[in-house]
């Protein structure tokens, strides 16, 4: 089991490894980083310049302009990579043979004084493992939840210093990496995105990274895009309006792809939502991902992902079987118009829960976080094994005390039935096409979408038995 280091004790264990040196360059509230090392002793052996361009004219001039005119962003963490390890390698290389270089970068923005900033920050870094290797990288958002500035700063520098020891130190075992990034930080920081690159990481799937964030508690949230790279909200969903897909994806069916296609068309022709500033995500929760006993299955995981990515699909891996929750997160990102597409048992499950665990005081408060003005829910209809009739939102049977409430939902439009859905692939179940997959029956093929079909059998997804495939870490 990993013992868990001070952070003073961590900085002092790199001031005193004599293979690393390196440059720390800091913007906003991101100052405290280098301090750690400055104050423990020994620096001398692997600070080669510390950075602090707080002001935004002499940034531009060190970095380069931001278009956008955001500091606290992916690529402005990136320019600072790219400009300070340029001028350590550079200028040192023949100077330091045998050192391995690294430089850290930050930009941050702490609480406000008006909270009209919550706290938030960008760090990173660039890293040898071996002299004269290609760098490494770790690329991070955090998230900063304490409400005082100070306490935010000093956050990020021990964030920061935990990054660095971890990158050095637990290389080799990258879900210690990235659970020593909150040593010290418990309940006071999230991390919403971790990208790790480099000749150390190729084995690695960020993917899984995304999973790993998700199910050891350092986020809600994470994501990642069709081509299996982390990615974070505020790089592309601001001021969007936002469609996102619930499902288990085990694997893909063809009423899947239907569930995504006629919602986002439905979805992009409402009045209210721009449709060439609309975005699409399907999302998978950790509970979807658990076995009945509670076990999770990193390769189930990585089976549906292959799919979903194959699919061109962007995704979400998410704790938030609550969907306020991921509205709440959501929001953070000043989305415009917001969709979520639910079957409609999931539907009637939601529903239960929030009236019987609610249904005394906070019934009204329980729909209000999660009907916000803006969040319409999408549902498709659901056809029981052997019935041929069709369960809907307006026919969904709810709880008796919550009718009054549930029809003015229906009447306000934040609870709408998708149109357009083909009833014909109704009668698929993914339980049936999994359990043909695993025993090697035919038939299952024409009921999921060819590319994933054709997906299953070459990489021999979900039990295909055929040639096993190596999974390791």
């Amino acid at each position: 089991m990993r013992q868990k280091l001070e952070t003073e004790q961590k900085a002092l264990e790199i001031n005193l490894d004599d293979s690393v040196y390196g440059t720390f360059a800091e913007i906003g509230a991101g100052q405290e980083v280098a301090r750690y090392f400055f104050q423990v002793g020994a620096a001398a052996g692997t600070i080669a310049k510390t950075m602090s361009a707080y002001d935004k004219i002499y940034s531009d001039h060190i970095y380069g302009t931001e278009p956008t005119g955001r500091y606290v962003c992916q690529s402005r963490l990136y320019k600072m990579l790219d400009h300070e390890y340029d001028l350590i390698s550079t200028r040192l290389t023949h100077e330091r043979p045998g050192t391995n270089f690294f430089v850290f970068a930050d930009t941050v923005a702490a609480i406000n004084y008006s909270r009209t900033i919550k706290g938030d920050g960008w760090l990173g870094l660039r890293f040898q493992l071996k002299p004269d290797q290609e760098p490494n990288e770790l690329i991070l958002h955090v998230r900063m939840l304490d409400n005082d500035n100070q306490l935010q700063q000093q956050a990020i520098g021990v964030l920061g210093v935990n990054l660095i020891y971890a990158c050095f130190n637990y290389y080799e075992q990258p879900k210690e990496m990235l659970q020593s990034l909150l040593d010290g930080l418990e309940g006071r920081v999230k991390i919403d995105m971790v990208r790790l690159t480099g000749p150390e990481f190729d084995h690695i799937d960020n993917r899984l990274i995304c999973l790993w964030l998700v199910r050891y508690g350092l986020t809600e949230v994470a994501i990642f895009n069709p081509d299996g790279q982390s990615i974070h909200a505020s790089e592309f969903l601001y001021k969007k309006d936002v469609l996102v897909v619930r499902g288990s994806y085990r694997p893909p069916t063809l009423v899947n792809l239907d569930m995504i296609k006629t919602s986002n068309q439905q979805f992009r022709n409402h009045p209210k939502v721009e449709a060439s500033r609309t975005f699409l995500m399907t999302e998978i929760t950790l509970d979807n991902l658990r076995s009945e006993d509670g076990e999770l299955d990193e390769k189930d995981f990585l089976d549906r992902a292959e799919l979903l990515c194959a699919l061109g699909q962007t995704v979400i891996i998410s704790d938030c079987e609550e969907h306020q929750r991921l509205v709440s997160y959501l929001a953070d990102y000043k989305v415009k118009q917001l969709g979520l597409v639910l079957g409609v048992r999931p539907l009637l499950d939601m529903l239960n829960n929030q009236y019987y665990q609610n249904m005394e005081t906070r019934l009204l408060a329980a729909f209000g976080e999660l009907f916000a003005r803006n969040v319409r829910i999408y549902v498709y209809p659901y056809m029981q094994e052997g019935n041929a009739e069709l369960m809907t939102a307006e026919t969904l049977p709810v709880p008796e005390g919550l009718k009054f409430l549930y029809r003015h939902l229906l009447d306000n439009q934040q609870i709408v039935d998708v149109k357009g859905f083909h009833a014909e692939h109704l009668h698929i179940f993914s339980k049936d096409i999994l359990k043909k997959i695993r025993e090697g029956a035919s038939g299952w093929e024409n009921m999921v979408p060819p590319k994933v079909a054709a997906l299953i059998k070459e990489k021999c997804l979900f039990g295909y038995p055929t040639e096993t495939l190596e999974f390791e870490y």
